[in-house]
């Protein structure tokens, strides 16, 4: 078998590039956990003192950081105290039909409350959920605007959603109205939704 002049050189060419592969992969390779590893030198007192400042100063805000998830989390424990309770989101609509109940019989005259009809729970955010009431009543205008004030003050987290005002009784300045109210409820109350096929 002969071997071009061309064949020659590009051999020579690969036996030089392994030659130099080789002594740089001995010169650079991680010396085995068997041996003994020395300090680097170029860990100099100056350099640890450096990391030591940075290792305290993070340590000092540690107590600030704790002192903050201390407070934030207790504020989130009284907000929390607003949420609509039950075991199952039927029994915090029904909490929450009480409390509009409740409300509009509180007001100067009473508002009759006629017919109420639950909406479907649903997720509001990662971590809460929603419920809502939709009732049926006749009022006057400063009525209605007295019972979403009185709503607004209840100490449970409720809201009206939906307003829908029909034609007014001219006789008696009255308005059919349809208002939807909702609250919010724990997360685990709303039942997880499964994916279409």
């Amino acid at each position: 078998m002969n071997i071009s002049d061309r064949d020659k050189r590009a051999l020579a060419l690969l036996a030089g590039a392994l030659v130099l592969a080789l002594i740089y992969w001995v010169a650079t390779r991680e010396p085995s956990s068997s041996t003994p590893t020395a300090v680097a030198a170029a860990d100099t007192p100056e350099r640890a003192e450096r990391r030591l400042q940075n290792l305290r100063t993070a340590l000092a805000t540690v107590d600030g950081k704790e002192a903050l998830l201390k407070q934030a989390s207790a504020e989130l424990a009284d907000r929390e105290k607003g949420l609509l309770s039950g075991e199952t989101a039927n029994q915090a609509q029904a909490q929450l039909l009480q409390i509009v109940r409740r409300v509009a019989s509180a007001q100067a005259p009473p508002i009759e409350i006629g017919q109420s009809e639950f909406g479907p729970p649903r997720s509001y955010g990662d971590a809460y959920g929603a419920v809502s009431v939709t009732l049926s009543m006749t009022c006057r205008t400063d009525e209605l605007v007295n019972l979403l004030a009185g709503l607004t003050q209840q100490p449970e987290i409720i809201s009206a959603d939906d307003v829908h005002l029909s034609l007014a009784n001219a006789k008696s300045k009255s308005i059919p109205i349809r208002l939807t109210v909702s609250g919010l409820v724990p997360r685990k109350l709303i039942p997880e939704r499964k994916p279409a096929l």
